[in-house]
């Protein structure tokens, strides 16, 4: 995989470099509520323009139907690019029509521009290779070489990550570089004990890297929205919690497996719980109680670990030499429910080991790497705060990802 170094010292001053980024930031309104993507991408960015380049930034945001859909424009993450770089950032209103042409046109020697949203595009997205093809086509007009770096997207077999590198001169910029070789230490070398912690609503999304997981990981600790359907697989009643009833013989296959290999598989001892969801949006107190997690009552619902399992799992997490950390353990957007989220990323500061918090703060923000920062943790006391949630689990299943693909070569 040729690095941007490599490029760099190739010179790029005065051609067109096509990064391809992920600025897929969560917003309210127009207002950014985690610029963690942006920031780690733009030293990539930065570098370019020192360099001469004439930088066209790329990104999806959301998920709109292959269609312009203002809800999801990159404008304000362009905005926020440009703070972070100290300088203006021209902003195309389309991304392969008139505006992106003329602006990318204007552009000098150090300059940089972002298109808007590539799935305005519905050949961004296509299954079809000849619409995800044709489009790529039309973004390659715009460039003369290409730098991926948008880890977020790489399990995508879209026209952006998978197409446009086979049509460019082609890179990979620092954020996919150094995401890799992270994610190599959670394979190839792993220091032991290695525990692994997973969370999040749907336990279906997990199951392809708990099963590659159970030959490799020391111990795994379930918390989240998907804890329930674990539970429920041992019998447990879980009120009206969160689950997934069709994956409950998948769950009981995994614990029997775990049981029989030796790996710790550790499971909440105590939630909390409440007769409603809480209100997100004004974040009013709620109502809640902690009660042991095989004593859930009829008609309350589980939404976060216990006090107690915040202690097991800080217990277990002491002596790891490595930590890979992937979805909450409840509702931390709700302060009454983000101690368990919070008792996590504590025990993971403490830890003298390395630790990689997976997710990065897509839309939804559902992930650690959003809860730490919600919550108040520095960034720099965890061994890697990752940008990609997909992403990184698709890696960790062993599965080929089409952006690291496309690379390659």
């Amino acid at each position: 995989m040729k690095t941007i170094d490599e490029l760099l010292a190739e010179g790029v001053a005065g051609k067109r470099v096509f990064v391809r980024a992920d600025l897929n930031v969560p917003l309210d309104g127009t207002t950014i509520t985690d610029d963690g993507r942006i920031r780690a991408v733009q030293p990539t960015i930065a570098r370019l323009a020192e360099a001469g380049a004439r930088v066209i930034v790329a990104s999806h945001l959301g998920r709109p139907k292959g269609a312009p859909d203002p809800a999801f424009s990159l404008a304000p993450a362009a905005t926020r690019l440009g703070e972070l770089l100290g300088a203006e950032v021209a902003f195309a209103t389309d991304t392969v029509g008139d505006s992106a042409r003329a602006v990318v046109s204007g552009l000098a020697d150090g300059q940089v521009a972002v298109v808007e949203n590539l799935r305005f595009n519905a050949g961004e997205t296509s299954k079809d290779d000849a619409e995800r093809g044709a489009f790529a086509d039309q973004l390659a007009e715009l460039a003369d070489l290409y730098v991926g770096d948008g880890f977020g997207a790489v399990h995508r077999k879209h026209a952006s990550v998978f197409d446009l590198p086979a049509r460019l001169p082609h890179a990979a910029g620092g954020l996919i570089a150094t995401e890799v070789g992270v994610l190599r230490k959670l394979t190839d070398d792993v220091r032991r004990p290695y525990a692994v912690v997973l969370g999040g609503a749907k336990v279906s999304d997990k199951l392809g890297v708990i099963d590659h997981l159970l030959g490799k990981a020391d111990r795994i600790l379930i918390g989240g929205g998907m804890a329930y359907t674990f539970l429920k697989a041992k019998g447990y009643e879980i009120g009206t919690s969160l689950l997934q009833e069709d994956q409950i013989p998948a769950v009981q296959e995994y614990l029997k497996r775990a049981e029989e290999t030796g790996v710790e598989f550790v499971l909440p001892v105590d939630v909390s719980v409440a007769e409603e969801f809480p209100d997100l949006k004004t974040k009013a107190p709620a109502e809640s109680s902690v009660v042991a997690a095989d004593a859930i009552p009829a008609g309350r619902m589980g939404l976060d670990i216990g006090p107690e399992t915040g202690r097991l799992y800080a217990s277990k997490l002491a002596d790891a030499r490595t930590v890979f950390w992937n979805g909450p353990m409840g509702v931390f957007e709700h302060p009454d429910y983000a101690e368990g989220t919070r008792a996590v990323a504590q025990a993971l500061v403490d830890s003298t080991g390395f630790s990689v918090v997976g997710g990065g703060g897509g839309r939804g923000a559902g992930h650690p790497a959003a809860a730490v920062r919600t919550l108040g943790f520095d960034e720099k006391a965890f061994g890697h705060i990752s940008t990609g949630g997909g992403a990184s689990l698709e890696y960790l299943e062993g599965k080929t990802l089409p952006g690291l693909a496309a690379l390659e070569d």
